[in-house]
C-alpha cells in the first residue's frame, strides 16, 4: 500500500493518457536525469531548487512529483501543498517505475521548449484524422501544453523555419514526424516517441492508419473513425475548435482499445472509473 500522500506506478499508469491525468511534474537534477535521460510520459521537468518559484503556478491542480528518491518526492509535495497545491509523490520514483518497464518517452525525440516550457508544432491547414491524432498523442503522452499551428500545406516548412515550430504530417526533406512507407504519421510518432509499448497505443495506431491511408479494411473501427473525422473538418470552419472537439474522440477511443475491446453493447450501466487514486 503507497504511503500516505503518494500514488503507486500502477496506479498512475491508468491515469496517463486520459484526460483526468494530474500534471506529472519531474524534479530530477541534471545529472540524475542524465542517466536516466527518458520522461514519464506527459512529464515536465521543473528544478528541485526552484520549487517554491513554481508552485504557484499549479495552484488548484493534482500534482504527481517524480524524482530519484521518496525523500526528495515527498519533500517537494509537501512544499506544493502549502501552496495550495494538491500533490502527491510516485512511490519508488523514475527507478522504480523504469523497473516495472512501464512506458517511458524518449526526450532526445522531443522537441526544444520555448521560455515557456511548451512545445511548437506546425502543419497543414484543415485536417482530417493524423493532424487530429497526432495532436491528440502530443497533449496526452508527450507534452501537455504543446501549441499548434495549423497553415496552408505551401506554408509549412516557411512557418517552422521562422517559428521554430516542428512539421509534421508534411511532406519534404529532413520532416522525421511524417508518413513512412504504409505507415502514417501517429504510427511514426508512437514508434519515435518510445510508446510502442503501450498496447492500447498500438491498437489505436492501427485505427487511425486505416482510417488516415485509405485502408478500412484494417480494422472495422477505421472506417467508424473516417467518416466522425470528415464530420468533423465539416462542423468547423477553425482548425484548432475542430482539434479541440476531436480530443474527447481520441480519449474514447484510446480508453476502448484498453478497457473494452471484449465488450459487446448490453443494457447494463457502466460507471466511470476514479480519476484519483484514493488519498
Amino acid at each position: 500500500m503507497p504511503a500516505i500522500n503518494a500514488i503507486a506506478a500502477d496506479k498512475l499508469i491508468k491515469l496517463i493518457g486520459t484526460p483526468g491525468c494530474p500534471t506529472i511534474v519531474d524534479i530530477r537534477s541534471e545529472a540524475e536525469f542524465a542517466a536516466e535521460p527518458r520522461l514519464i510520459p506527459g512529464a515536465v521537468r521543473r528544478s528541485f531548487a526552484s520549487a517554491a518559484d513554481w508552485a504557484l503556478a499549479h495552484a488548484g491542480q493534482a500534482v504527481i512529483v517524480v524524482a530519484e528518491s521518496d525523500t526528495v518526492s515527498h519533500g517537494v509535495a509537501a512544499l506544493l501543498r502549502q501552496a495550495g497545491v494538491d500533490a502527491d509523490a510516485l512511490e519508488d520514483g523514475v527507478p522504480g517505475w523504469a523497473a516495472a518497464s512501464f512506458a517511458m518517452v524518449d526526450q532526445a525525440a522531443v522537441p526544444p521548449r520555448d521560455g515557456a516550457g511548451r512545445t511548437l508544432w506546425a502543419t497543414r491547414a484543415r485536417p482530417k484524422v493524423d493532424r487530429i491524432a497526432c495532436p491528440w498523442l502530443i497533449r496526452r503522452f508527450v507534452d501537455p501544453a504543446a501549441q499548434f499551428l495549423f497553415v496552408p500545406a505551401p506554408e509549412v516548412a516557411g512557418v517552422a523555419v521562422r517559428m521554430g515550430a516542428t512539421p509534421f504530417d508534411v511532406e519534404g526533406d529532413g520532416v522525421r514526424w511524417t508518413h513512412r512507407g504504409e505507415l502514417c504519421t501517429f504510427d511514426v510518432m508512437v514508434e519515435g516517441f518510445g510508446l510502442g509499448g503501450i498496447e492500447a497505443l498500438a491498437h489505436l495506431a492501427t485505427i487511425v492508419r486505416g482510417a488516415d491511408t485509405a485502408r478500412p479494411d484494417l480494422v472495422p473501427e477505421a472506417a467508424g473513425l473516417l467518416a466522425i473525422s470528415l464530420g468533423l473538418s465539416r462542423m468547423f470552419a477553425d482548425d484548432l475548435a475542430q482539434l479541440d472537439a476531436g480530443m474527447p474522440v481520441y480519449d474514447a477511443l484510446y480508453r476502448w482499445c484498453r478497457d473494452a475491446t471484449g465488450e459487446t453493447h448490453d443494457w447494463t450501466s457502466h460507471k466511470p472509473a476514479k480519476t484519483r487514486s484514493p488519498k
